[in-house]
C-alpha cells in the first residue's frame, strides 16, 4: 500500500489580506522560461526562488489577487510588507510575472505593473541586476520613475510622477519606512539617479 504525504505549505491570513509563499512548480517553470524571466545561466537557481501570490488593493480601491516571484530568503518579509502596505491602503496598478512582458522591463513598466525577479542585466551592463537574485521589487513603476542624473525618464506616462506630489500609487515615506523596518533599501534615496520604484534587499 503506497504512503502519501502532505506537504503543507505556509498560509498567512491577517483579516481580509491573504498571502501564500509556494515553491516554483513544473507549471510556473514553464511560464517563467517561455516568458524568457529565467534560463540557463541565471545567477539563482529556482529552488532558491518562491512563488508568492497575496492581495493588494488596487488604483481602483478594489481588492485584487498578485502574483511574485522573490528569493526565498526574503519571502517572509514581502508577505509582510504587503500585508502593511494592504493595511495602510496603499494602491497597487497590478501585480503580474515580468514572464507575461517576455522577460521586457519596458513592457512591464509601460503596463505600470509591480514585479520582483527576472533575471537580466543592469541596463547598459553585463553586471546582474539584484531582480535576478529575486532580492529586488519594482512598485508602480509609472507613478514612480528611474530618473537619470540629467533628470531624463523613459516613459512619457511618468513625466507628471517626477515632480513626486502625492498622486495616488506614489511612493511615500509610510511606504519607504515599511520596507525600511525590514531591511530593504529604497531607490528613491540613491546619489547618482532615481529609481523612485525600485527596492531592494543585498
Amino acid at each position: 500500500m503506497k504512503k502519501f504525504i502532505l506537504l503543507t505549505l505556509p498560509c498567512f491570513i491577517f483579516a481580509s489580506y491573504n498571502a501564500q509563499i509556494n515553491p516554483i512548480t513544473p507549471n510556473i517553470k514553464e511560464r517563467m522560461i517561455k516568458g524568457n524571466s529565467y534560463r540557463a545561466g541565471c545567477p539563482v537557481s529556482l529552488n532558491s526562488l518562491r512563488y508568492i501570490t497575496l492581495t493588494y488593493v488596487g488604483l481602483d480601491g478594489k481588492e485584487h489577487r498578485g502574483e511574485l516571484i522573490v528569493n526565498k530568503a526574503v519571502a517572509k518579509d514581502i508577505v509582510s510588507i504587503f500585508k502593511e502596505l494592504y493595511n495602510i491602503k496603499y494602491p497597487i496598478k497590478k501585480m503580474r510575472l515580468v514572464s507575461d512582458y517576455h522577460g521586457n522591463d519596458f513592457a512591464s513598466i509601460e503596463a505600470d505593473n509591480t514585479s520582483a525577479f527576472n533575471c537580466r542585466f543592469v541596463d547598459g551592463t553585463r553586471k546582474w541586476s539584484n531582480h535576478s537574485y529575486g532580492r529586488a521589487i519594482d512598485i508602480n513603476p509609472i507613478e514612480n520613475p528611474y530618473v537619470s542624473k540629467s533628470g531624463h525618464i523613459s516613459h512619457k506616462a511618468s513625466f507628471k510622477y517626477a515632480n513626486r506630489l502625492p498622486y495616488k500609487g506614489v511612493v511615500t515615506q509610510k511606504v519607504v519606512n515599511i520596507f525600511k523596518k525590514h531591511g530593504w533599501k529604497w531607490g528613491g534615496s540613491w546619489r547618482c539617479c532615481k529609481d523612485y520604484q525600485h527596492f531592494d534587499k543585498k
